[in-house]
């Protein structure tokens, strides 16, 4: 049998009670991009997902169940909602720095890469190769950034610092960023072309801490279970739990190696993430560009579901939120979408379910026990 989870990566629905602590009150990613782009979704409005916000054109009767997840865990971070959706709640957020790194911090960098560094601001990626890449290029330093995420970010041009060096140099970072100052993530920025002209490229790379506990691919591994991950997922839990991955680098390449996957022979967790929601559009508060995906994505729903045999399930679900029509460019706390398919799930609404409810539901459905965050809220018929 195969659960498949897959997570439209910033898909918000709606701001959580405590946005406003946030700085997100108000905020919706979905609602105000069918507003102002009115996407054409068929096959998830048939599942319900425009039932989740008693949309005019909701159906009467959808296909699949459907509601809205409930963020436990402090803040509004990549992996703190992919955690939790397996059943880790987080309890602590993730430090962040919108104000750049402190000096100690910024001293122990210079001296592990042997050269200073330039940046240290929070700043959007492609804005911060528009103001400092042309000096990088001229000095070699490397470009050190942040955002509101929990993150160390490290820009290098291919000619300037190879690859492997940059590698090393994040792989240096995360030893550094341990204790108060352990962020989520040290990302490798390669980027490439002339000034004027820079664009990111393929090969980013993320060094993450591994989760603060068990989670659900834990469980389902250790129960002999398949664990199957794809897009950054490797990434966003440090590969423990993982026995099966593929780095896949845009939403057509995962949705490809979904279908891929799909048609194989396995007992256990497909678990996706498409990541071009967030880092494509949500980031750049390209609204147009956000419903471009999540039609691409909705076209291929029908293959996915046909690949999916009578005891499978599918959850297509969020991991927080990232509004491309508010001011801000950056993650939203929201409500996240809950969408479930299969021969044997009863149609209905959910409700509002918490996010740790996913993993427990995977784990129902595998058959496994299951002890952490969360409630299965799978019926069947």
């Amino acid at each position: 049998m195969k659960a498949t989870v897959i997570v439209l990566d910033s898909l918000g629905i709606g701001a959580l009670p405590d946005a406003a602590d946030y700085g997100d009150e108000g905020s919706n990613t979905f609602l105000h991009i069918v507003q102002q782009t009115q996407p054409d979704l068929p096959n998830m409005k048939a599942l319900g997902l425009y039932n989740i916000l008693s949309l005019p054109d909701a159906p009467e009767k959808p296909q699949g169940a459907y509601g809205k997840a409930q963020e436990q865990s402090a803040g509004k971070d990549t992996m703190t909602g992919h955690w939790e959706l397996m059943g880790l709640i987080s309890h602590k957020p993730f430090p962040t720095y919108p104000y750049g790194f402190p000096k100690d911090i910024t001293d122990q960098l210079t001296a592990a890469f042997g050269r200073e560094i330039i940046g240290n601001k929070a700043i959007s990626g492609t804005e911060i190769l528009k103001e400092l890449g042309a000096e990088h290029m001229r000095t070699g330093k490397p470009i050190v950034y942040t955002s509101a995420d929990s993150v160390l970010q490290i820009a290098a041009h291919a000619d300037v610092i190879p690859l492997a060096q940059l590698y090393d140099f994040c792989e240096k970072a995360r030893t550094i960023m341990q204790g108060d100052h352990a962020v989520g993530r040290i990302i490798a920025r390669p980027f490439s072309g002339a000034e004027g002209h820079f664009v990111r490229t393929v090969d980013r790379k993320d060094y993450t801490l591994p989760p603060s506990g068990r989670t659900t691919l834990d469980l389902l591994s250790e129960a002999g279970k398949q664990v199957w991950a794809v897009g950054k997922i490797e990434d966003i839990f440090s590969r423990q739990g993982i026995t099966y991955s593929t780095h896949t680098h845009t939403n057509t390449e995962g949705i490809a190696a979904t279908i891929d996957l799909l048609g194989k022979d396995f007992d256990g967790l497909l678990f996706v993430n498409l990541v071009d929601f967030d880092m494509l559009y949500g980031h750049r508060n390209d609204p147009q560009g956000y419903a471009r995906a999540l039609m691409e994505f909705d076209r291929a729903l029908p293959q996915i579901r046909s690949l999916m045999a009578k005891e499978d399930i599918l959850i297509i679900t969020g991991d927080h939120g990232c509004d491309p029509t508010t001011a801000s460019t950056d993650h939203s706390r929201e409500y996240v979408p809950v969408l479930v398919a299969g021969q044997q799930v009863e149609a209905g609404n959910l409700g509002i379910v918490k996010m740790s409810d996913v993993g427990a539901t995977v784990a129902k459905a595998l058959k496994i026990p299951y002890a952490l965050s969360g409630q299965a809220f799978l019926k069947e018929k």
